[in-house]
């Protein structure tokens, strides 16, 4: 059987389920009295309809009914905190009673129950209340704590049987400690389905910490008037200890044979954690408002324990996360440049980190599985569609993703986190189904709707015998401490990666400054300028630049761009600099010098990918030879206007493994000029590449012949974005 919600119903029923006013009734229990009064006369303005059987006359204000001594003292305490008046012990009548007051709705709530007819522990078990709550604190497990909070609370309250109920993720119930009557049948292990318990009742649950109905077949008692003078509202009742509750609740309560019923919340970080169920069987009972108190008092000790106590049992399996996050923060701080692998083939891995059957790690664009995981090709889309739905953190992949059900063998749980850093990277571990027995009390799928005037309600299941179904499509639960280790792992690999990135960007314009000229050389008869403006988003580039003295006097003057950006792009570029360095000195001519630098890249770079253009001046005469690897055109400036020379550029240095590079030649004379520029120059965002260059030719046509000056001109003209690196050299023949 699946791992469905029990108790599925139909949706109008559902939702008049979750409209039911409970919070306001309009109704209160018999066994005591509400009146509402304004402050500071006291005046009643809403009263529960037997207010004038249980003070035999109806009542306008309470100096009516109080004596003077005890209306003063009820005064004194409405300044004060008013849970340090509660409970007034007053005298109606002759008759104790116990009066609790609360604010709500701009009126004082009152609440009156006679002390007669309510059963006391005696004063003897509160003189021992300090050895109870040492008891509490000793325990060391969760199952002791819940075993001794069980035993007290039906000590001090008398019902026939306590129980502490557990709520799961999805709200299911669990009794996981109980003290009965003998005779009783056991609860013990019994879960309920979350639809015994709606939504808003547990918001009730979480705010108000006790609610008793010392009878069940009582009739509600309406408030008379229904709607509050100054609201037009029905009162606010979700604070009074009187309030009457919800009709399918009373109908719960007699189809288990239960006739009185008490609940103390337990209350985990402000979240509901579970319940002190209390319920009897022998007739109507209510302890007293002292022994409720106690063993509300008791709830609340309880929760505060809670936190430390489940750690504690958890404690082994959190020492031993934490070592292993320990180790593998050590790995990632060892081994910045190598984490994928640190991480999957290391001493200690990503599996290791957490209990689980499999493991995914994506750094890098780069995939790697350990253990026992799904297909490959699957592993990416799953996770990917996990985090889409908001869901990262599963123990029930179906539930989420329905066409991810053939995975349960090894993913009906996965704890998915991202690696920040824009990668799409990202860390998953798997766990494989855990076929388990579940045993409910009463078949949870048996819930019905009962058809009413206002239209249907839920009606609750008449059998609460123990009902058992095989779960599967579940996994063991991902634990706080292990999402949080994982989380962990992520946050130390992003920040490695931003380290390790700061590091590149450091040495890579440490090195890139090494391929730039500090100063251009003299060349006879030439002038020359230079202008290299890094990226604005501080990432180096691959833009290089070099000036080469020749045997025989001439010069050739580099301007070249390797693909890729940082730390690799900058030693791909030293190496290729040097070797053309190299070439140059040796071969006849730039064409052949580009032709041995492509034979390196191909026989020692293969993969890797730069242009090149190398102009080789002679001083002497002003003749110039030009060889293109792939780069912008060299534009050529004249009085007559600018060109680009275009004929005879080849292939890009690494995309053949022979080019064979032409050479162009010109004679450079009067005021000609020479553009060498990369293209981070021309390249923009609409306009394109050719809009780029279009306008260089139109801004170079009319700028000044200085080189210098020119650059200078260009760069104010054309104004490039600077989101990559920008290059240029000016030549002019003087």
């Amino acid at each position: 059987m699946s791992s469905a919600v029990p108790g599925a119903l139909p949706e109008e029923a559902l939702l008049r389920c979750a409209d039911e006013p409970i919070a306001v009734p309009g109704a209160v229990q018999p066994h005591g009295v509400l009146l509402a009064v304004t402050e500071p006369d006291l005046a009643v303005v809403v009263a529960s309809a037997n207010a004038q059987e249980l003070f035999g006359r109806s009542v306008a204000g309470l100096d009516q009914v109080l004596g003077a001594a005890d209306l003063a003292a009820l005064r004194g305490g409405l300044a004060g905190d008013l849970a340090e008046l509660n409970p007034l012990r007053v005298q109606v009548s002759g008759a104790e009673m116990d009066v609790v007051v609360h604010r709500a709705d701009g009126l004082l709530l009152t609440e009156w129950e006679p002390v007669f007819g309510a059963e006391q522990v005696g004063a003897a078990w509160h003189r021992r209340l300090p050895a109870v709550l040492q008891r509490l604190s000793a325990t060391a497990t969760l199952d002791e704590l819940t075993d001794v909070l069980a035993r007290d609370v039906r000590t001090v309250t008398g019902f026939d049987r306590v129980m502490v109920y557990r709520f799961d993720a999805e709200w299911n119930g669990e009794v996981i400690a109980e003290d009965r009557r003998e005779d009783l049948e056991p609860f013990l292990g019994l879960r309920y389905p979350a639809s015994d318990i709606p939504a808003q009742a547990r918001a009730l649950y979480a705010t108000n910490w006790m609610r008793i109905i010392p009878d069940a077949g009582y009739r509600p008692v309406p408030l008379d008037p229904p709607l509050t003078p100054s609201t037009g509202r029905p009162l606010d009742l979700s604070g009074a200890m009187l309030r009457s509750v919800s009709p399918v609740h009373l109908e719960y309560l007699a189809n288990m044979g239960v006739v009185a019923s008490m609940s103390v919340s337990l209350i985990d970080g402000g979240r509901l954690w579970g319940l002190i169920a209390c319920h009897h069987y022998a007739g109507p009972h209510r302890p007293s408002y002292a022994d409720r108190v106690a063993a509300e008092f008791l709830g609340r000790t309880a929760s505060l324990l809670l936190p430390t106590t489940v750690a504690a049992g958890e404690q082994s399996g959190i020492v031993e996360v934490a070592s292993r996050q320990a180790q593998l923060a050590a790995v990632v701080g060892r081994t910045p440049r190598g984490l994928a692998a640190a991480l999957a083939d290391g001493e200690v891995t990503a599996l290791d980190l957490l209990p689980a059957g499999g493991a995914a790690v994506r750094l890098d664009g780069q995939l790697r599985l350990l253990g026992a995981t799904p297909p490959a090709d699957r592993v990416e889309p799953l996770v990917r569609a996990l985090l889409a739905a908001g869901r990262p953190v599963t123990d029930a992949v179906s539930g989420v993703l329905p066409d991810a059900a053939d995975l349960a063998g090894t993913a009906s749980g996965v704890l998915a986190v991202e690696v920040p850093g824009g990668r799409e990277d990202f860390l998953a571990w798997f766990r494989p189904e855990t076929v388990r027995e579940v045993t409910w009390g009463g078949n949870p799928y048996t819930s019905k709707t009962a058809q009413t005037a206002a239209g249907p309600r839920l009606s609750p299941r008449r059998s609460f015998d123990a009902w058992s179904e095989t779960v599967r499509e579940t996994a063991q639960p991902w634990r706080p401490h292990e999402v949080a280790a994982a989380r962990t792992l992520a946050g130390d690999l992003a920040d490695a990666a931003l380290s390790r990135a700061a590091e590149d960007n450091r040495l890579a314009g440490a090195l890139q400054r090494t391929l730039l000229l500090g100063e251009l050389p003299a060349v006879p008869g030439f002038a020359l300028a230079a202008r290299y403006l890094p990226s604005a988003e501080d990432v180096v580039g691959g833009d290089w630049y070099d000036l080469v003295p020749l045997p025989g006097g001439t010069v050739s003057i580099v301007l070249g761009d390797v693909a890729g950006h940082g730390l690799a792009a900058a030693a791909v570029t030293a190496q290729l600099r040097h070797a053309l360095r190299a070439h140059l000195l040796r071969a006849p001519g730039p064409g052949a010098a580009l032709d041995g630098l492509n034979e390196v890249i191909a026989a020692l770079l293969p993969g890797e990918m730069a242009t090149a253009v190398v102009v080789e001046l002679d001083p002497a005469t002003g003749d110039v030879v030009i060889a293109n690897a792939g780069h912008l055109p060299v534009l050529h400036v004249t009085s007559a206007g600018a060109q680009f020379l275009s004929d005879g550029r080849g292939p890009a240095l690494g995309l053949l493994d022979s080019a064979g590079y032409r050479e162009t030649r010109i004679r450079l004379s009067g005021e000609d000029r020479l553009l060498l520029f990369s293209d981070g120059l021309v390249e923009r965002g609409r306009g394109g590449l050719e809009s780029g260059l279009a306008a260089l030719r139109e801004a170079a046509g009319s700028a000044a012949a200085e080189p210098e000056a020119l650059l200078d001109a260009l760069l104010a003209a054309l104004d490039p974005p600077r989101t990559d690196d920008v290059t240029l050299l000016g030549i002019a023949r003087t």
